[in-house]
């Protein structure tokens, strides 16, 4: 992806500038057409912004959660952003946020003003989302809304990383305690053998000489697994190599339903959010189309919002697309028919949420002892080779 810079007019003729990500400068020309304005300039983003750093998605929750509050209390947005700017803990964050009280009292929107310092570290959806809250003048409940979609999105998140943490950690300490028999422990066996002569078992030789690879190639196997690791990096930075990942992890039969569940959660809940605040169902599905990771089902939700221009409605597509849940078709459909479609989605999302995280409750509750087992096999056997040898050359009958 490639950060373009623009400039573009609303139809009243007010212009906006911003940075945008996207794999190329008609994908930005579309987007912007797409919300409503017209592009007047678009190049591609050369210098990096001030503010473009990482900041911390519980910094970001907690900004929009108190910038919600401070406006609920009847505040006016530029006292509340000078607020924010005194009680934002992180240096980054509260830079950001100076600049942005700067920009508002210069007579810009609050939108517009993230839009400058888009899409870092706010996203497009976090843009749009507040500019829907000011066009239909409910800010307060659009940032509420906001808040709540980016802690369930953060929870979300941490919820896979601590899945994850234990069995990576188990899987490390495992691998560097068989790295260590291997040439430190079996080499000074391996001097003793040498001295003792005799002939040693099979299964011996063949540790040893694992053994006398692994410690005078070692920098090979270093320098193939770098080179791995840097090939797998480009491969992800190229569209196809990503839609080509994206398709294996849709069919492997462990992952592919904690992606899918994942992803139709994220899908679902950021869909009724942005509805929920007043955005437009084709611009809200190409907003969530950015906010998914997994390739394959962004360009679903691609093509769902050139079916909705044909008045097709969502779930149609959505059943006719084939990568969503049934279930999340089928309630999609009800709130189509009952006309509460956004309650409908963040029912869907909630339930899709919970389902993931039982899913990788039962996946790491699998993996822990097949871990465990694995590692129990190596090591058992390194100990039953070196038993061996040993029991050969004392002609112990086994």
């Amino acid at each position: 992806m490639t950060a373009f810079a623009y400039r573009a007019a609303d139809r009243r003729g007010h212009t906006v500038a911003g940075v945008m990500e996207a794999a190329d400068l008609p994908t930005v020309i579309e987007r912007l057409r797409q919300e409503a304005y017209y592009p007047i300039e678009v190049s591609e983003h050369q210098e990096r912004s001030r503010f473009s750093g990482r900041i911390r998605g519980r910094d970001l929750v907690a900004f929009t959660q108190q910038l919600a509050t401070l406006l609920e209390a009847g505040l006016p947005l530029d006292q509340a952003l000078a607020i924010q700017a005194e009680l934002t803990p992180g240096a980054r964050l509260r830079a950001v946020t100076r600049a942005l009280l700067d920009s508002v009292r210069g007579g810009s929107s609050l939108g517009d003003a993230l839009a400058r310092h888009h899409p870092r570290p706010f996203s497009r959806l976090y843009v749009n989302m507040v500019r829907a809250g000011e066009r239909s003048g409910a800010l307060e409940s659009t940032l509420r809304r906001l808040a709540a979609l980016l802690e369930a999105t953060q929870v979300l998140r941490d919820a896979l990383a601590s899945a994850l943490i234990y069995p990576a950690l188990l899987t490390g300490v495992g691998a560097a305690a068989v790295v260590f028999l291997l040439t430190f422990v079996i080499p000074r066996f391996a001097e003793i053998f040498r001295e003792l002569g005799g002939a040693i078992p099979a299964p011996t030789v063949a540790l040893l000489t694992i053994s006398d690879v692994l410690r005078r190639f070692w920098w090979v196997l270093g320098l193939g697994t770098l080179a791995a690791a840097l090939g797998a990096r480009a491969l992800l930075a190229t569209p196809r190599g990503r839609l080509g990942v994206d398709r294996l992890a849709l069919r492997l039969p462990v992952f592919r339903d904690v992606v899918r569940g994942s992803e139709t959660a994220r899908f679902t809940r950021v869909l009724g959010t942005l509805l929920g605040s007043g955005v437009p169902l084709v611009l809200a599905l190409a907003v969530v189309k950015d906010v998914l990771t997994n390739q394959v089902l962004a360009r679903a939700v691609g093509g769902l919002g050139d079916a909705v221009k044909g008045g097709t409605g969502l779930h149609k597509p959505m059943a006719a697309a084939g990568v969503f849940p049934p279930l999340a078709v089928h309630m999609v459909r009800v709130g189509e028919e009952t006309g509460r479609l956004e309650d409908m989605l963040l029912t869907v999302g909630a339930t899709f949420e919970e389902d993931t995280r039982r899913r990788l409750q039962r996946l790491v509750a699998l993996a822990e002892p097949a871990i465990i087992l694995v590692m129990g096999l190596v090591v058992g056997s390194i100990v039953v080779a070196m038993l061996l040898a040993i029991f050969s050359i004392n002609e112990i009958p086994l």
